[in-house]
């Protein structure tokens, strides 16, 4: 990885079960198999590994100083209205080299809004 090279974290609620991060995961390999140049790395908020304060430190030690991060979230709710802006600004108070861009969800993007319609209406044809 190139100094001052753009990363992505898909950060994603978290659940004891493991199957529940197959999806986040493939969206991973997605964008790892379109860009093989570009650092992705899942992070989660609770209940599983690795949390976000680590995902940034693996980064980061792979050089990286810009550092979008993608709540992969239907909507916002108390978490990513409430809690990941305080996480995001802690982190980037205590990595000051780092530039940190907080994403909206995912789901508020019109894109993902269509294609969950198209997906839905699917399925009465």
């Amino acid at each position: 990885m190139q100094q001052a090279q753009a990363a992505i974290i898909l950060l994603a609620h978290g659940s004891r079960d493991p199957l529940w991060r197959r999806p986040i995961e493939a969206v991973a390999a997605r964008i790892r198999a379109s860009q093989p140049g570009l650092a992705v790395r899942c992070a989660y908020l609770e209940l599983c590994e690795p949390g976000l304060p680590a995902a940034l430190d693996e980064l980061t030690a792979l050089g990286a100083l810009r550092i979008s991060i993608v709540p992969l979230f239907v909507g916002a709710g108390r978490h990513v209205r409430d809690d990941l802006p305080l996480q995001v600004q802690a982190l980037a108070e205590a990595h000051p080299q780092v530039e940190l861009r907080l994403q909206p969800p995912i789901g508020e993007n019109d894109r993902v809004t269509a294609l969950m319609a198209d997906i839905a209406a699917d399925t009465v044809r």
